[in-house]
C-alpha cells in the first residue's frame, strides 16, 4: 500500500508498507542535480554529496559510521544529472535510528572548511580515475555531443578547475538554497507505519522551510555529430546516441519497449547479431536516458578497431530497419514479458521499491501503483512502437569514439550523423 503525505515544512513524503518484509529503506530525494549548477560551480551537487557523510553537528563521521555498521546498514548515496539521493537501508526495528542519522545529515551537516579541502583530493582523484576509462570517457563525450552547450552535457563529477577552485562558503550557499524542504521528497519502504514515519520526519524536520524546484532552461535540438579522442586502446569504446522523448511523454512506453528490442536484453537485435552471431564485441547494448525536457537512446559497446567500421554499420542498418519495418509481435511479447518482470522481481526489495516511489514522486509529482505501470506497457501496440522506431530513425544522431582514431576516419553522412 503506497501513501504520500505533505509534512507542514512542505516535503512530501511516500511510503509503501511490506508485509512480508524484515527491513526498511529510507531515503531522501532533493531535486538538483548537475544540470543545475553554473560552469564555475560544476560539481557542487556531488561534492554535497560527499559532505554530507562527513558529519553534523553532533555526530562525528566515525560516530555515524559506527552506529550504522552496528545494526548491519547500507549508507549510501548518489548524484545524477537532475537530483541527488541519499538512502539508508537496514532492519525495521531500528527505523529510529535511520531517520535520526538522514535527518541530521539532511538538515544539520557540518560542512566544515577543513572537510572539503579533504574530499576535494578524493573528487579530484574520481575525476581523474573515471578520465582513466575509455568506456567512461566515451559515455561522458556522448553526453556532451547529444546536449552541447547545455547543462545535460556536462560531466556530474565537475572539472579539475571548478573542483579545485570550490570554497567552503560556496557549497554552504549552494546547500541553503538547494536543499531545502519544497525542493526535497523523503521515501520509506519495506516493514513499517505510515503514521510513525510522517511523525517521525515531522518531528526530525522541525523549524525547516521554504525551497522550490530550480528554474531549468530546456535543450534546444541541436547535436555536435562527432567527437573521438585518440588513444592507444586495444578496443575502441563507441556510443550512437540518438535524440528522443522527456520523461513526461507517453511515447516513453513504446520507446522502452524499442529499446529493449533493439539492444536491452540477451534476445535483442544487436546482441544477437553482433555478439552471438558475428562474435564482434563481448558487450552490446543500448539505454534510454529521460530527462524533465528531452531525452536520448544511446547504443554502446567495445569493440576491436578493426570492426569498428562493420559495427556500426550494423547499428545504422538496424535502426533503419526497425524505422522502416517496426518489430514483430513476438518480440512485443518478449519485450513486456521483460520489464513486467523486470518490475515484478525488483518490487522483492526495500531499497528498489523506495527508489521508485521517491523518484516517482520527485520527477513526476505521483507514485502510480505497479500494476497502472504495466497495465499502460500492455496496451502498448505493434503500431505504437512502428512510430517510436520512425521517430528514433529520424532523430538527430551523434558519434562518440574512444580509440586509436581521428575524426577524418568516420564517414559522418553514412553513419547518418547531426
Amino acid at each position: 500500500m503506497i501513501a504520500v503525505e505533505t509534512l507542514s515544512s512542505g516535503m512530501a513524503v511516500a511510503t509503501e508498507a511490506m508485509g512480508d518484509a524484515r527491513s526498511v529503506c529510507i531515503g531522501f530525494w532533493v531535486g538538483t542535480g548537475s544540470r543545475d549548477e553554473s560552469p564555475e560551480r560544476a560539481g557542487a551537487s556531488h561534492v554535497l554529496e560527499h559532505l554530507l557523510f562527513k558529519g553534523t553537528e553532533d555526530r562525528s563521521p566515525s560516530a555515524i559510521a559506527e552506529a550504522v555498521d552496528e545494526v548491519g546498514g547500507d549508507f549510501n548515496a548518489f548524484t545524477t544529472k537532475e537530483y541527488t539521493s541519499f538512502y539508508i537501508r537496514l532492519l525495521a526495528e531500528h527505523l529510529t535510528l535511520g531517520l535520526d542519522i538522514l535527518s541530521d545529515i539532511m538538515w544539520r551537516p557540518a560542512l566544515r572548511a577543513s572537510d572539503l579541502d579533504a574530499e576535494r583530493s578524493v573528487i579530484l582523484d574520481e575525476i581523474l580515475m573515471h578520465a582513466d576509462e575509455p568506456s567512461d570517457q566515451a559515455a561522458e563525450q556522448s553526453s556532451a555531443t547529444l546536449f552541447p552547450d547545455h547543462p545535460l552535457g556536462r560531466d556530474v563529477l565537475g572539472t579539475e578547475e571548478s573542483i579545485s577552485a570550490v570554497t567552503a562558503d560556496q557549497i554552504r550557499h549552494f546547500f541553503e538554497h538547494h536543499y531545502r524542504p519544497g525542493n526535497m521528497v523523503a521515501a520509506v519502504a519495506g516493514d513499517l507505519d505510515h503514521h510513525q514515519v510522517v511523525a517521525g520526519l515531522e518531528e526530525r524536520s522541525s523549524g525547516v522551510t521554504g525551497g522550490e524546484r530550480p528554474e531549468r532552461l530546456a535543450p534546444d535540438q541541436s547535436v555536435e555529430p562527432l567527437r573521438v579522442t585518440r588513444r592507444p586502446t586495444e578496443q575502441a569504446q563507441v556510443i550512437l546516441g540518438m535524440r528522443s522523448v522527456d520523461r513526461f511523454d507517453p511515447r516513453r512506453y513504446p520507446l522502452a519497449l524499442l529499446n529493449h528490442v533493439l539492444g536491452g536484453g540477451l534476445s535483442s537485435r544487436l546482441f544477437q547479431e553482433i555478439r552471438e552471431r558475428r562474435g564482434l564485441a563481448y558487450s552490446v547494448w543500448s539505454d534510454r536516458m529521460a530527462y524533465q525536457d528531452g531525452g536520448a537512446v544511446n547504443v554502446g559497446l567495445g569493440t576491436a578497431p578493426e570492426h569498428v567500421d562493420e559495427v556500426l554499420a550494423i547499428v545504422t542498418d538496424q535502426l533503419e530497419s526497425l524505422g522502416r519495418q517496426g518489430i514483430t509481435p513476438r518480440e512485443l511479447a518478449i519485450a513486456k514479458g521483460n520489464l513486467r518482470a523486470e518490475m515484478l522481481l525488483a518490487s522483492e526489495d526495500s531499497g528498489a521499491r523506495m527508489s521508485r516511489i521517491g523518484s516517482s514522486l520527485l520527477l513526476h509529482g505521483q507514485v502510480l501503483e505497479v500494476d497502472e505501470i504495466l497495465d499502460r506497457v500492455e496496451a502498448v501496440t505493434l503500431d505504437d512502437v512502428a512510430q517510436a522506431a520512425t521517430d528514433l530513425a529520424a532523430a538527430p544522431r551523434t558519434l562518440s569514439v574512444v580509440g586509436p582514431f581521428d575524426e577524418g576516419d568516420f564517414d559522418s553522412r553514412a553513419l547518418g550523423l547531426g
